[in-house]
């Protein structure tokens, strides 16, 4: 199986070098397209096995999976260049473009493959992935239009390699880039305010930011380890009366959570 990845930028070049650790794809298998071959060459000095190209209607003609991963505002110039060779009924389209729809990503695809013959519906998908996918830690979600259970399986193992993968209705995209696309940033301002007050405390920044960043790493590794939800991993560290608890309150009329819930609407 053979997949190529159009703009191998920052989540391309990192979906491509994930994905070459992984068990599904070789880096031989991996087709990378690029504006300039400076960007090329980062991808060379990671895996010389990868192949590289500046041209992107040449590199999608054998693959079975077709990644477009450029800006938004690029998708509709890209498929003008591909469409021509594609083969909507051997290979897969999957955009990781942020905000570009089902319904605009197959008017863009879509071609009269003859003058008799009806129109050809290709197999789109959408992802939505975040940065941590640099560390084939991402939390990615996927949604489907005109995909088999098997394409969609396929889809879900392919980025499953690159962290965990949610297969979505497309509607809920908007609050999937909310919750763990812009969420990461704010997952990332709370460690940041925990290490400045840890500073206040009387750690260096550099003991802070360790503590910091082991304990949310510890609370996360309790929830996926006991299938649990916060609130009983909060249960068994709040004593009656104890710092816990009155820390806790502290924040709560702050706005803690409330702020939380509004940043994640804003972003939506």
């Amino acid at each position: 199986m053979r997949i190529t990845i159009i703009g191998a930028g920052n989540i391309g070049g990192a979906i491509a070098r994930g994905l070459s650790k992984g068990n599904i794809f070789k880096a031989s298998d991996i087709t990378c397209t690029a504006q300039t071959e400076t960007t090329l060459e980062k991808l060379r000095s990671f895996n010389p096995d990868f192949k590289l190209s500046l041209d992107n209607t040449s590199a999608v003609k054998n693959a079975d999976i077709i990644v477009i991963a450029v800006k938004p505002w690029y998708v509709e110039e890209i498929i003008d260049q591909i469409k021509g060779v594609l083969d909507y009924n051997k290979q897969i389209i999957v955009s990781v473009a942020a905000g570009i729809t089902f319904d605009q990503l197959n008017s863009f695809l879509t071609k009269n493959t003859g003058f008799d013959e009806c129109l050809t519906t290709p197999t789109i998908f959408r992802i939505m992935p975040n940065t941590a996918i640099e560390v084939l830690s991402s939390m990615t979600f996927v949604a489907a239009r005109n995909a088999t259970k098997e394409q969609t399986h396929l889809i879900i193992q392919i980025f499953n390699e690159l962290g965990n993968a949610m297969l979505v209705e497309e509607r809920l995209m908007a609050a999937g880039t909310a919750l763990a696309s812009s969420g990461i940033a704010f997952a990332l301002r709370y460690i940041r305010a925990a290490i400045e007050g840890g500073v206040e405390l009387g750690f260096y920044p550099k003991q802070a930011q360790e503590i910091v960043v082991h304990t949310v790493k510890g609370a996360v590794d309790l929830l996926l380890e006991n299938h649990s939800n916060p609130e009983m991993e909060i249960d068994k560290v709040t004593t009656p009366g104890g710092i816990t608890i009155k820390g806790l309150n502290e924040m709560e009329l702050s706005g803690f959570t409330s702020s939380v819930i509004r940043g994640l609407k804003a972003s939506k």
